[in-house]
């Protein structure tokens, strides 16, 4: 015979009712039937589970190791039947339709790939926009389900106090090279390196720039010129030549181009997903969050250039920002 659930539940019973005719009564069973099924059990297990008495029934170590795993498995199993069920149930009765909307990056095509596959019947339709206030604008109206911006490094997240906002990941940022660059050709590049250098980011109303221009105060110099432009007239001015440019290290493999990160990594990157407590189920918001973090997850696997890197943290990003990047890229 093999070991069921049931059986389980069965000695569980028998432990807490003391004894076996009250066991019987509590699961609606006659006593010798009981009996006849707590025998095929302990031969299942190799050994008698309770000792009888005068007073009823005393588990023995068998029988104690068995209940100690009992009260592991039993919960165990119901949480995974609920958090299955939930998940089940959130296309059908919560994913009639998904509006995001997401800054630029690759996070909102993947985000959108992965809930075709859970909600396939589903219609979505995404709003993308340079400015995170904007995103979180259009959650408090309602007129956004759930929002995919970023900012920098340990900045507050953008918009009412009444939203939820919860992280994604951390990224670093990396540099991005013309692959004729003479920097293109090594591994971790200095910022001091790039003194003379003209630069291009995608626009934003964060912080980023003001954390970038002290990043390069810190290193003993000022940008020369910063061109904030599109993602593709950046890709452009990298690929001639015209500017080195900033990006996540997540930033897709582009012919032409090379990534490199920064030493000491004096600039970092959140995704956040946010959304309004008041429109969204919590089930449909941990399912639309989880699917985000994997999307992540593969664009950093995708990522050579950033598995390189995090190999080469010795470990000690597993103690940093970046520990949910190493987990999922691993």
């Amino acid at each position: 015979m093999e070991l069921e659930l049931r059986h389980l539940k069965t000695v569980r019973a028998i432990a807490e009712a003391g004894s076996l005719t009250r066991a019987a009564t509590a699961l609606g069973l006659a006593q010798p039937a009981l009996s006849a099924q707590l025998k095929r059990i302990e031969r299942a297990l190799g050994g008698a589970l309770f000792e009888r008495g005068r007073h009823g029934v005393r588990a023995t170590a068998l029988g104690e190791l068995v209940l100690e795993r009992t009260r592991i498995v039993l919960p165990a199993v119901t949480e995974l039947q609920q958090e299955a069920a939930r998940f089940a149930r959130t296309p059908r009765r919560t994913a009639d339709r998904f509006r995001l909307g997401g800054t630029h990056g690759p996070l909102l095509g993947a985000l959108v790939d992965r809930l075709a596959d859970v909600a396939p019947d589903a219609q979505v339709t995404t709003c993308t926009s340079w400015s995170e206030r904007e995103l979180a604008g259009l959650l408090v109206e309602g007129r956004l389900d759930f929002a995919l911006v970023g900012v920098c490094g340990s900045a507050a997240p953008p918009g009412d106090e009444r939203l939820v906002w919860r992280e994604i990941a951390v990224d670093p940022v990396f540099v991005m090279f013309a692959d004729g660059h003479p920097l293109a050709r090594g591994g971790v590049v200095d910022l001091a390196e790039l003194a003379g250098e003209q630069w291009a980011c995608v626009p934003g109303d964060g912080c980023f720039g003001d954390c970038f221009g002290a990043a390069c105060a810190r290193a003993g110099f000022t940008p020369r010129r910063m061109y904030e432009t599109d993602t593709a007239s950046l890709v452009h001015l990298v690929q001639v030549g015209r500017a080195v440019g900033l990006c996540r290290a997540t930033f897709p493999a582009t012919p032409g181009i090379t990534t490199r990160p920064l030493a000491g990594t004096p600039l970092t990157w959140r995704h956040l997903l946010g959304w309004h407590p008041a429109t969204q189920r919590p089930e449909t918001a941990a399912t639309v969050l989880a699917l985000a973090r994997g999307a992540h997850a593969g664009a950093a696997a995708r990522s050579d250039g950033y598995a390189d890197w995090l190999a080469g943290q010795d470990g000690a990003a597993s103690h940093g920002p970046f520990h949910n990047a190493v987990q999922r890229a691993g």
